[in-house]
């Protein structure tokens, strides 16, 4: 079994709780943040052993293998 280590971003959206992988683009959402998690984390392991399957993992494996994370706000604004 190969682990991955990933990124989950969740924020609010109305009254349901968006869920995103940034390193794959995988979304999913839940009525609180921790179904939104575990929402994207089912989205995300079907992703990757079909990814797998279609032999298209190579490219992404330095992203996916790295144990290392660091996220940081970046507030951007926009004339």
């Amino acid at each position: 079994m190969t682990r991955y280590h990933l990124t989950a971003a969740i924020w609010k959206e109305g009254k349901r709780y968006v869920s995103k992988c940034p390193e794959l683009g995988v979304a999913s959402f839940g009525t609180t943040p921790e179904k939104a998690q575990a929402a994207l984390e089912e989205a995300v392991e079907l992703y990757l052993s079909n990814a797998e399957k279609m032999g298209l993992l190579e490219d992404l494996k330095p992203a996916l293998s790295s144990e290392n994370r660091y996220t940081a706000p970046i507030n951007i604004a926009v004339a």
